[in-house]
């Protein structure tokens, strides 16, 4: 089975990476896409490598990043720009499967022209849902909420539950961090989108020493903590590099999970071997268990609370922090996620 991943990077962090090193654009589409990978941003790579050591040929194509597609056209001389060039990449990989991982990222046209091609064509979605007929153009969607799933097939599209995870090789990246940080929080800091969770967040950085990382800080006033305490942007390594040298990592989720815990803060925070502080929902336990292996908080003062009894009880976080990394190397990382993937995508395409 072959697939090929569509995904897309913010163009925040596109800009950081390509400021970082002014002659990148202009290098060839291998050394590029390769450097960009090894940022582990987002999911990076890491379905393309654990389909790949399982015997499914798989690819990732950074529909967004203009200058990474601009040189896979010009080594394949496709004349092609924007879509077009996607498309031209599908027909030379020749997939099973094109995989997208943002459902905005095509047009209805191309998304058309893909389904006439005789491709199955999946997606994945764990935000806000477009409209019913954006979603029945997919063969197959694949969502870290719960909830969706039933919605979904009652609107007539196919769905599954499919868990985000960790990629492990980001450890052997990071090597040793020493601590340096005793409460972090990375993420988006605006007050629009992720209100309810980073107003939450607000009233216990009050109390709490926490440093904010990330972007995006419209509606702050200059007196907000999380604009006082701003550390600035933190991308892929960078990211997991403060994670992992900070004793409590802060989570919150948006509104649109609703009562369920899913999104990538649970993994990555506790994949480093930070101790996870995330908001309680109802199948946390399905992932990890709270009290033993994440903390799960309530409201401001709750997370406070227990975020000062085990700042205070280094022995007890330490305990909690190493439980929460033991069962997301064990459960959670995407090497067990692309064998679940995997099965999935074969069941559809027999």
């Amino acid at each position: 089975m072959r697939v090929l991943i569509v995904d897309t990077c913010y163009e925040a962090f596109l800009r950081s990476h390509y400021g970082r090193d002014p002659g990148l654009a202009e290098r060839p589409y291998e050394a590029q896409w390769r450097a960009l990978m090894d940022t582990f941003f987002g999911t990076a790579d890491a379905y393309s490598h654990f389909l790949g050591e399982i015997g499914h040929p798989a690819h990732e194509v950074i529909v967004n990043c203009e200058p990474l597609q601009r040189a896979w056209a010009r080594e394949h001389e496709v004349a092609a720009v924007g879509e077009q060039v996607l498309l031209a990449q599908v027909e030379d990989f020749q997939p099973d499967v094109v995989y997208l991982q943002n459902l905005h990222v095509l047009s209805d046209t191309e998304m058309d022209a893909l389904k006439r091609s005789g491709t199955f064509v999946a997606g994945q979605i764990a935000s806000e849902a477009p409209p019913v007929g954006r979603l029945r153009m997919f063969d197959l969607l694949l969502t870290s909420f719960p909830h969706f799933v039933e919605e979904f097939r009652a609107s007539g599209v196919d769905a599954e539950y499919f868990r985000i995870g960790f990629d492990p090789r980001v450890l052997e990246r990071l090597g040793a961090v020493p601590v340096e940080h005793d409460v972090s929080f990375v993420g988006a800091l605006n007050g629009i989108r992720h209100r309810r969770g980073n107003a939450t967040l607000a009233r216990a950085a009050r109390r709490l020493p926490v440093e904010f990382w990330g972007y995006d800080l419209r509606g702050r006033p200059p007196w907000s903590p999380l604009r006082r305490r701003y550390r600035g942007e933190a991308w892929g390594i960078d990211m997991f590099r403060v994670l992992a040298s900070s004793r409590v990592v802060l989570n919150r989720h948006i509104g649109v999970a609703r009562e369920y815990a899913n999104n990538m803060r649970l993994y990555e925070a506790t994949g480093v071997g930070s101790l996870l502080a995330t908001d309680s929902k109802a199948n946390l336990a399905d992932l990890f268990e709270p009290g033993s292996e994440v903390v799960a908080y309530r409201d401001a003062d709750d997370l406070v609370a227990q975020v000062q009894a085990l700042l205070a009880d280094e022995e007890a976080r330490r305990e909690i922090a190493a439980a929460g990394q033991a069962r997301t190397l064990r459960d959670h990382t995407y090497a067990v996620r692309m064998r679940e993937l995997a099965e999935i995508l074969e069941g559809r395409l027999r």
